[in-house]
């Protein structure tokens, strides 16, 4: 399928959705100090690219270029940073 042709997501959040962007599992909610694992999946998504998507939990397709990445869920399209 042609790039070009999916909506682009352009914020790279990793619980934008209510879904932790590194390990799938539902967000802490924001509203009082993040947990010890979400920390460490806050720490990890500053190096590496989101592997699930925060709208729906899907696992997404990511390509990692030289240049940077991508991440492509199945029913959300595209996400870059």
């Amino acid at each position: 399928m042609n790039a070009a042709a999916l909506p682009k997501r352009t914020t790279a959040g990793s619980q934008a959705g209510g879904f932790c962007g590194h390990c799938g599992e539902p967000d802490d909610g924001g509203t009082g100090p993040a947990s010890c694992i979400h920390r460490r999946c806050g720490e990890l998504m500053a190096l590496e690219p989101p592997r699930y998507c925060p709208s729906c939990r899907r696992r997404m397709k990511v390509q990692v270029t030289p240049l940077g990445w991508s991440a492509e869920c199945s029913r959300h399209g595209v996400l870059v940073p």
